[in-house]
């Protein structure tokens, strides 16, 4: 094994999981940056991945490596920009464990994450997220759990990753009903339920499967519930609505889209972006500040808040001696 296979396996096994406390989400997003990176070099240097020397991931095959990414993959450059903080986090942890890299991981800091463009965030309308909830057929074990699987992820506004997480201890059914959620960079947040949000849940509880896994959500086999298979699940019931809100075929719906939606029907009904960052597991009010730019409700009072200019055309009025001396030397050119 080589210095960087070493390394790069203390560093995803003990460091992030251990060290650092990072997610299992995070986890599996760094390996597979290192998959891509070490399947690139490979391929580069013409050596298996196995062979790889610690010194011959420099600054300049990263480069290489990103653009790589940009243009052959087609990734975009928010999702370049996750792969090279992966490579940068592991040089920071390889800068105290070997002093020769100091310079290399030193060039590898240095090469700057690209900016990206911040649209306006994507969400479903009230009338659409109704429709999406009625999609799932009721008259099924399976359709009871789609249908309490997206009544949490809209009206708690989790990310994926929280929702296929969620263990049944994590439910508390006493009133008021809530459920305890481990957020990203290990925050936790209790978030009471709805009534409608609480009976889609134990509608579905009561066919859950007493054996299995400990999660809230089994796929068919009994196991968790994947990422993948909530996203599978929920293109299926987003063509089901389309039928009843075709304005929703306008749209590109994702599980984040129902994060983003919870956001903004919060943040109508309230008006406090305070409220909305603390349901959501915000670390900074900053995070959120982008429900503000897609609401036109907040737009339109300012607008109504806001006094029109009454300023009239004036001439400018000289009393200074050299803007005076200015003033004629004009004149006289």
């Amino acid at each position: 094994m080589t210095a960087l296979a070493g390394h790069l396996s203390t560093f995803l096994r003990e460091y992030l999981p251990k060290d650092r406390a990072a997610s299992t989400h995070t986890c599996e997003a760094y390996a597979y940056s290192f998959m891509l990176l070490l399947r690139f070099a490979a391929e580069h240097l013409s050596v298996r991945p196995s062979g790889i020397d610690l010194t011959q991931i420099d600054a300049r095959l990263v480069l290489e490596f990103l653009t790589h990414i940009e243009k052959k993959r087609g990734n975009t450059a928010r999702t370049r920009n996750a792969r090279l903080a992966a490579i940068k986090s592991f040089f920071r942890y390889l800068e105290y464990r070997e002093p020769s890299c100091i310079e290399q991981a030193r060039q590898i800091h240095g090469i700057p994450i690209k900016k990206t463009t911040e649209g306006l965030v994507a969400y479903l309308k009230r009338d659409e997220i109704q429709a999406l909830l009625d999609a799932p057929d009721t008259s099924t074990p399976f359709g009871l759990r789609d249908r309490a699987m997206l009544h949490v992820a809209y009206a708690c506004g989790l990310r994926v990753a929280e929702l296929v997480s969620l263990r049944l201890d994590q439910f508390d059914s006493r009133n008021p009903p809530s459920i305890r959620v481990m957020g990203k960079g290990r925050r936790e947040r209790v978030l009471p339920l709805w009534k409608e949000t609480t009976a889609a849940l134990n509608a579905w509880l009561k066919v859950r499967q007493a054996s299995g896994a400990p999660e809230l959500f089994h796929n068919a086999g009994g196991r968790a519930m994947t990422r993948a298979g909530f996203e599978y699940i929920l293109d299926q019931h987003v063509s089901a609505a389309k039928k009843k809100q075709p304005s929703i075929a306008k749209k590109r719906v994702t599980p984040h889209v129902l994060r983003h939606s919870c956001a903004m029907h919060i943040l109508q009904a309230t008006g406090d972006i305070r409220k909305v960052s603390l349901w959501l597991g915000h670390a900074s009010i900053q995070s959120t500040e982008i429900y503000l730019r897609a609401d036109p409700s907040e737009k339109l009072d300012a607008l109504a808040m806001g006094v029109p200019p009454t300023l009239k055309r004036g001439r400018f009025q000289v009393s200074d001696k050299l803007m005076a001396m200015l003033k004629e030397a004009r004149k006289a050119a």
